[in-house]
């Protein structure tokens, strides 16, 4: 990924959250933390959820068990539906954001927005748009690379340098139409995981979460935060 770099966003509910305020999401649903995955934990998490973001290092496993993936979804197809809002990354770090986006994107019948809100004003924009073109629109979007340089200055660790190589890497899932997608900018489709619905949804993407994390059970470097109506 030659080009734009962005600094990476920490996963932070609290910095997640201001930036959507800044670009004009009213506070209706908030990201916050999920601590587990076993029943316990995810019966902490404020109900309905509609989107979940996991956080993941981007190892040897990961990258071997994706191009697998990949090429065996181009080998046997998949259905997507035309309502899925997704974007390519082409910007060095901008994971965060895009994940953010997909987040936002898909759930727009949920959410409320301020008048004159940017990330409206993108979304609304660039909805007909390819997802390479998406990715394009996301480059020139002035207002989105200010709002995120400024998250990423945010959260509690200090902010690495924006050339560092960073090996994490954020994906989202989400609920179109009963089924629930993986979307993934560095992929070049979203992944479906099978049915879900509102009520079962965080369940059936931690489910999938979780096959991340035992795919590198060595690794400690996971984190997931999902978007619940405040």
């Amino acid at each position: 990924m030659d080009g734009q770099r962005w600094l990476p966003l920490e996963a932070n509910p609290d910095v997640m959250n201001q930036f959507l305020r800044q670009l004009g999401l009213v506070s209706t649903w908030q990201f916050g933390d999920v601590y587990g995955m076993d029943p316990e934990l995810l019966s902490m998490v404020p109900r309905p959820v509609c989107a979940v973001l996991l956080l993941f290092p981007v190892t040897e496993q990961y990258e071997s068990f994706r191009l697998e993936e990949e090429a065996t979804i181009k080998a046997q197809g998949q259905e997507v539906s035309p309502d899925v809002y997704f974007m390519k990354q082409t910007i060095g770090n901008a994971c965060g954001t895009i994940g953010l986006i997909h987040a936002v994107a898909n759930n727009q019948q949920n959410l409320e927005f301020e008048l004159d809100s940017p990330l409206k004003r993108f979304l609304v924009e660039s909805s007909k748009l390819s997802s390479e073109d998406k990715a394009a629109f996301l480059e020139n979007d002035e207002s989105i690379r200010v709002t995120h340089e400024s998250s990423a200055q945010e959260g509690q660790t200090e902010a690495p340098s924006i050339d560092d190589k960073v090996d994490l890497h954020f994906i989202a899932f989400v609920n179109v139409g009963g089924d629930l997608y993986e979307l993934d900018g560095r992929k070049p489709f979203p992944v479906t995981h099978g049915t879900t619905s509102e009520e079962f949804f965080l369940e059936d993407a931690t489910a999938v979460c979780k096959k991340f994390m035992d795919r590198d059970p060595s690794e400690l470097r996971f984190t997931v935060v999902a978007l619940s109506k405040a």
